[in-house]
Order: structure tokens, then sequence, then C-alpha cells
């Protein structure tokens, strides 16, 4: 039972949602470091429209794909955008708090039910 709670599509969403909010705030980490760097392309990690289709499917596991942005650049080169970075983390620190209750809602339900089969 406790397997299958663990791999309902819900719980795998989750997980896939962790897992892409984390490779988005390494991207950002990325991204920052390098604003003064000529020539660096900031890195955009995308996973939310296909978690969407992965979930109607009835799956919910999902990769993050991170590919380079085709913003406009500098006249070095760059195209990070530190106004634009910062609101970006901001959003996924937020997404990544909600996505992380919702899973220790799971973990507390599980407890709680597990504590009444006893």
């Amino acid at each position: 039972m406790v397997s299958a709670v663990f791999d309902s599509v819900s719980s795998l969403a989750l997980q896939s949602a962790l897992n892409g909010l984390s490779a988005r705030q390494r991207a950002i980490a990325n991204n920052i470091a390098n604003v003064n760097t000529p020539g660096y392309r900031a890195q955009r990690v995308s996973f939310e429209a296909e978690l969407a289709k992965s979930v109607r499917a009835g799956d919910g596991v999902v990769a993050p794909t991170t590919e380079r942005s085709l913003e406009p650049t500098r006249l070095d080169g760059s195209n990070v955008n530190l106004d634009t970075e910062t609101l970006s983390n901001i959003d996924t620190v937020l997404r990544f708090q909600f996505a992380s209750q919702a899973v220790g809602g799971e973990a507390n339900s599980l407890r709680t039910a597990l504590r009444m089969q006893s």
C-alpha cells in the first residue's frame, strides 16, 4: 500500500515538479554567476507543459529540459538580465515551497493512515 501511495500520479508529479524547479534554480544561479561573461547565453528550464500532458495521460513523470535563451543580447553578446533572473528566482522559490508543502501533506496523510491501521 505504501508503494502505491508514493507511485500515485500526484506523488510522481510532485516529485517531477520538485526536480524541475531544482534544475531551474541551478540554471538561474548559473545565469546570475555569468551576468558579466561576454557571449554567455542564459539557460531556461522548462517542464510544466510536459508535466501537465503527463498528468493528463495518467503518468506524472517528466524530466526538465534546459535550453539556451534566444532573447536579444547586449553588446557583449550576453543576454542575462539580472531583473529577469531575480524575478524568476522568486517565482521558482515560491513554487518549490508550495510543492514541498504538498509533499509534506501527503506524508502526513500517509502517517495518519498508517497509525489508524495499527
